[in-house]
């Protein structure tokens, strides 16, 4: 099994990525992620997972080896091919997947193309004792921020939202930024929806 590959970029799309080692172009299947960190870049060092199927020999290339680590975690649930875990890491980060998991969050699951709600229940049921208690994101809960998240959510409700359905995504928001003031997490939050 090949741990890692470094060299230069030769070509990249947000699905894949060539990368040229000691006179060889390998194609890499990435996630949108990984592909964000790379852009721009010239040189890259990805590690690897590779897969063997009948009719072809895949390689799937990540920026750290949490994300790696999370993909097979993925495909090793019942019905996550590849393809899935892939769209899955494109569509969200390994810590936000994981949150999703562990707070039983069926919605954001089924938010990804391909995931139903069968499939997303299954990778909640199979993942939640290997992901962990350790890693959910502390930074949404930690006491300013849940106050701060508290108070979009009440402004949210006096302005007509129905607060399940805003929970997540305020969430997801804090996760990416998670020093907003209320006022600016109500702006980016209003223009999600």
């Amino acid at each position: 099994m090949y741990e890692y590959i470094k060299g230069t970029i030769s070509g990249i799309t947000p699905a894949g990525v060539v990368i040229e080692a000691a006179g060889v172009g390998y194609f890499l299947h990435i996630s949108v992620n990984t592909y964000s960190r790379l852009k721009g870049s010239e040189e890259a060092k990805l590690f690897l997972h590779e897969v063997v199927r009948e009719d072809a020999h895949l390689l799937y290339g990540f920026s750290d080896q949490d994300e790696r680590d999370f993909f097979r975690l993925l495909i090793s649930v019942n019905g996550i091919g590849a393809s899935i875990a892939i769209m899955m890491l494109s569509s969200y980060l390994p810590e936000d997947l994981s949150n999703a998991i562990l707070t039983d969050n069926v919605n954001l699951l089924k938010s990804i193309k391909g995931i139903g709600a069968k499939t997303a229940q299954r990778v909640i049921i199979e993942l939640k004792d290997k992901v962990g208690k350790g890693v959910v994101t502390d930074k949404i809960f930690r006491s300013g921020n849940m106050v701060v998240r508290n108070e979009a959510l009440s402004a949210l409700e006096m302005l007509g939202f129905n607060k399940k359905a805003v929970e997540n995504s305020i969430d997801q928001i804090m996760a990416a930024k998670p020093d907003l003031t209320v006022e600016q997490l109500l702006k980016i939050a209003l223009k999600s929806f």
